[in-house]
């Protein structure tokens, strides 16, 4: 679903929508916004102390199909349509600093194709480039049971 790696160099070229201690939203070539950002700033910090770890940087990138293809393409060298790309670039293994590409385009379709809300499933997927900032993977079949358990729970302690 998501592949982590490298931030792409010219990441520095997006405009803030919101800024929070560690977190940013931005919206690049959609047209969308985000709503509840305080409460989604402090869930996802919450997520991330449960699990031990501190937010330094973490950036959301909110964005179209084409332009998450177009990073998948250069940046990873995959031709194929995702949901979420994360970025690590952290340097100490305690600590959350990266970037996640969401495609808002994604999130509709397939909130859609699996019956839930776009809020549900946008949160889904924001956790889940926070999880694999955290060290989890889902490159296999047991991965991705687990890595789903582990959305379920983040996702429960959503407080809004």
């Amino acid at each position: 679903m998501s592949d982590a790696d490298q931030l792409p160099p010219d990441h520095d070229k997006y405009d803030p929508m919101h800024d929070a201690p560690g977190i940013e939203f931005v919206v690049e070539d959609v047209d969308f916004e985000l709503g509840n950002a305080t409460e989604l700033t402090e869930w996802i910090e919450r997520v991330a102390a449960v699990h031990e770890h501190k937010i330094v940087q973490l950036t959301y990138i909110f964005c179209s199909d084409e332009y998450l293809h177009k990073v998948n393409v250069e940046y990873l060298d995959h031709d194929t349509y995702t949901d979420v790309i994360t970025f690590d670039n952290a340097d100490d293994a305690d600590i959350i600093e990266g970037d996640v590409f969401i495609s808002v385009d994604r999130i509709k379709e397939n909130a859609e194709t699996h019956g839930v809300t776009f809020r549900d499933e946008l949160h889904r997927v924001m956790i889940h480039g926070v999880l694999h900032l955290l060290g989890y993977k889902d490159k296999d079949l047991l991965s991705q049971t687990a890595m789903r358990k582990k959305e379920d729970d983040c996702l429960s302690l959503r407080t809004f």
